[in-house]
């Protein structure tokens, strides 16, 4: 059984430590926050994912799991290394790559002294060109040895979806390596039999840069897809009868479509989409090559906000001083992710129209509040959400708003409307009250 590290115990490195832990590895997690190393030691995610609170507190628990922050501990007694730290957006959309250079430059200093062969394996999204450019050339700097001789390098991108991180881990779609050697790439590829227990999923075995674009290119190619379907419930809710919902249904039957990512909405969010869209486009800018289908998703994205107010302006007739109760704050149901919501910028939006907010989510108000502030009212029950409204908005498609109907509004609000932006609900169930849904027609 390998014995690991993992660098970095944010939402990717945590999750997939957890999950080697509890496959019998035995693994070193480097963490240098320390409030979140605390609550990790406790056995406790610093954020919400389903079912994680009890895979780590049995790792941690065990003895399986142990964290640290010590680079040269965490080396010395791993035979491989995953680099799993943060890759945020700058203003321009270029990527910062600052933690993972203090990363790498730690394992490298950490590889020095230690004797043997090493694998490192680059977990976090990096621009292509990064492992066999920036990383490979810190760690040989620091460690003074050799890659592919000494040690070994590979990518190895994670497609992990909040909400589903475990099951995405455990049973993935694909595995794709990229290594600058063979002897590192058989590696990670035996790593990877173990793991799985002999039950692989479909592995792509290529070069570093190849594996760098897949990641990009997988995540551009969904929020496109999203995009377009946003795209078509503007035209959908021109024509009479016409629903967005069924339009992307149909098309969704076509086995070289297939229907995932083809719900209409606010748009998309959350910690990936956002910032691999914008990175992509800056690096290939830089090269002389417009990508212009990603350059469209992201207007589209953008412009799904204003679509909505549209909607929701046109429901009760203005926005100034009425009172909005908003469902949903995080980014996506499952998670307490609120980077990049798309609830919260349709938040900003009715807030600068003069109207007054009132909102709730299952998991991500503490989150949200630390944007928001007291700028908006946080309601404890979807019953106090509504009270005295004058609209609702679904924001977020959490499991617990399925029980809104058009009893419970008329109950509750002041005047009872409902703006369906995440297609939730079914249309004829809400007859007896003002209603619109995104991609609806009239």
């Amino acid at each position: 059984m390998f014995s690991v590290s993992v660098i970095g115990l944010g939402y990717v490195g945590l999750t997939f430590a957890a999950c080697l832990a509890n496959r019998g590895f035995r693994v070193y997690g480097v963490e240098s926050d320390e409030e979140k190393r605390k609550l990790i030691l406790e056995g406790r995610p610093p954020f919400y994912e389903p079912g994680l609170d009890s895979l780590l507190s049995k790792a941690i628990s065990c003895g399986s799991l142990i964290v640290m922050n010590d680079f040269q501990s965490a080396i010395q007694n791993s035979y491989i290394t995953f680099v799993c730290v943060g890759t945020p957006s700058r203003d321009d959309g270029s990527v910062d790559l600052s933690q993972v250079e203090s990363a790498v430059r730690e394992v490298g200093r950490a590889l020095k002294k230690k004797n043997g062969y090493h694998l490192v394996v680059l977990r976090s999204t990096i621009p292509p060109g990064t492992t066999e450019g920036l990383v490979k050339k810190l760690l040989e700097e620091e460690s003074s040895k050799i890659a592919e001789v000494e040690f070994g390098l590979c990518f190895n991108p994670e497609f992990l979806s909040e909400g589903k991180a475990i099951e995405g881990i455990m049973k993935p779609d694909k595995v794709v390596i990229g290594a600058v050697d063979e002897r590192s790439g058989k590696l990670l590829l035996e790593f990877y039999r173990e793991f799985y227990s002999g039950k692989l999923p479909p592995i792509l075995l290529t070069n570093p840069v190849n594996a760098e674009l897949i990641k990009y290119a997988n995540n551009a190619f969904l929020a496109m897809k999203i995009s377009f379907a946003n795209m078509f419930s503007r035209l959908c809710s021109k024509l009479k009868g016409a629903d967005v919902a069924v339009v992307m249904k149909g098309i969704g039957m076509d086995s070289r479509i297939c229907n995932a990512f083809l719900g209409a909405g606010l748009g998309w969010g959350g910690s990936c989409f956002p910032k691999d869209t914008r990175g992509i486009l800056f690096y290939a800018k830089k090269l002389g090559v417009d990508l212009k289908l990603i350059r469209a998703s992201i207007e589209i994205n953008e412009e799904q906000i204003e679509y909505a107010l549209e909607l929701a302006e046109n429901l009760i007739g203005g926005l100034r001083d009425k009172l909005i109760a908003v469902l949903g704050l995080a980014f996506k149901p499952g998670t307490d992710d609120v980077r990049e919501s798309r609830a919260i910028k349709l938040i900003e939006k009715l807030l600068e129209k003069g109207a007054r907010i009132r909102a709730h989510d299952p998991k991500a108000m503490e989150n949200a509040r630390r944007i928001l502030g007291d700028r908006i009212e946080y309601a404890g029950s979807i019953e106090e959400c509504l009270s005295d409204a004058d609209l609702c908005i679904l924001a977020t498609e959490w499991p617990e708003y399925r029980q809104i109907n058009s009893d419970l509004l008329k109950k509750y609000m002041k005047s009872p409307a409902l703006l369906d932006c995440r297609r939730l609900y079914d249309p004829n169930q809400f007859r007896g009250i003002r209603f619109a849904a995104i991609g609806l027609g009239p």
